[in-house]
């Protein structure tokens, strides 16, 4: 018997998984989150039922017997979509409104960030800046954005620009701070071993510092995001006719809860939408490195 004969078997290469077969695994991935996502929102929702039917009080002296049903409110949600199911004035006008107040909310905070993201590296890296600015920032921020209402319509007047100033301010701050959280938490023998390798001052701070940041530039914008959907409703109750706000500003006023909490559903949904396509975006600018969170 010679060696040969004796030798152990050699390993199998392994094989890569065919492009159908990554996407199966993907698709199977998002199903099992969608399954594990589905059983509070359908718990909530029969409590809900059971409450309203019921007459539950709950804490804060919440009257559930004065609240709709779920069957009610997802009528309502379908008449604003498509209209033919309650035939009013509300009926088939959702897109309108949800159109009017996306706008209003991608103006408010894309300004926000073309603001805050460059002040903040500023800030981060400047010593000097961070020391003239920091105090006047933290003695605004404090301020409610809905304190700010009246004044912007007595500075600015009603109408869009308002209530994309009152966003502006209600995603500013967010931004800002995280920004300059990320940039000062990166590490010096990063930065040092960058000038090691020959790195320009000039060309640390897009390659070594903004990179190394990204983590929570973007947790800056996803919480800046969402209270600019938050703040949306404040800023459309006075003196706007179309946009979410001014709808639930309407139902408010003829008592209709089951276009209010319908509504109400469709901010959520959006901001919902608006947070994962944020993420969608920002992966496909980075190229899906392993920096993002």
């Amino acid at each position: 018997m010679t060696a040969l004969d004796t030798a152990a078997p050699a390993a199998p290469t392994p094989v890569a998984p065919s492009a159908p077969a990554r996407r199966g695994a993907r698709l199977g991935t998002r199903a099992v989150t969608v399954l594990w996502a589905l059983p509070v929102p359908i718990l909530l929702a029969l409590l809900w039922d059971r409450g309203v039917a019921g007459g539950w009080t709950l804490p804060f002296g919440i009257q559930m017997q004065y609240l709709p049903t779920p069957v009610e409110v997802a009528r309502r949600l379908a008449d604003l979509a498509v209209g033919g199911i309650i035939d009013d004035t509300y009926s088939g006008t959702l897109w309108l409104h949800l159109y009017a107040s996306t706008l209003r909310v991608v103006q408010g905070f894309a300004f926000a960030a073309a603001v805050a993201i460059p002040l903040g590296i500023v800030m981060g890296r400047s010593r000097l800046v961070y020391r003239m600015l920091e105090p006047t920032i933290n003695l605004i921020r404090p301020i409610p954005v809905t304190a700010w209402a009246p004044l912007s319509l007595l500075i600015i007047g009603f109408g869009d620009r308002s209530t994309i100033f009152l966003v502006f301010l209600a995603a500013v701050f967010s931004i800002l701070l995280n920004t300059i959280a990320g940039v000062r938490a990166v590490p010096e023998r990063l930065l040092e071993a960058a000038a090691m390798l020959g790195t320009r001052p000039a060309h640390t701070l897009y390659k070594v510092v903004l990179p190394a940041a990204v983590p929570n530039i973007v947790a800056g914008l996803r919480i800046a995001l969402g209270l600019s959907w938050v703040i949306l409703v404040v800023g459309e109750t006075v003196g706007i006719r179309i946009g979410l706000g001014a709808l639930i500003t309407q139902a408010r006023e003829q008592s209709r809860t089951d276009l209010i909490i319908a509504v109400m559903i469709v901010i959520g949904l959006a901001g919902f939408l608006a947070d994962r396509l944020l993420m969608l975006l920002v992966k496909v600018l980075t190229g899906r490195r392993p920096l993002l969170p």
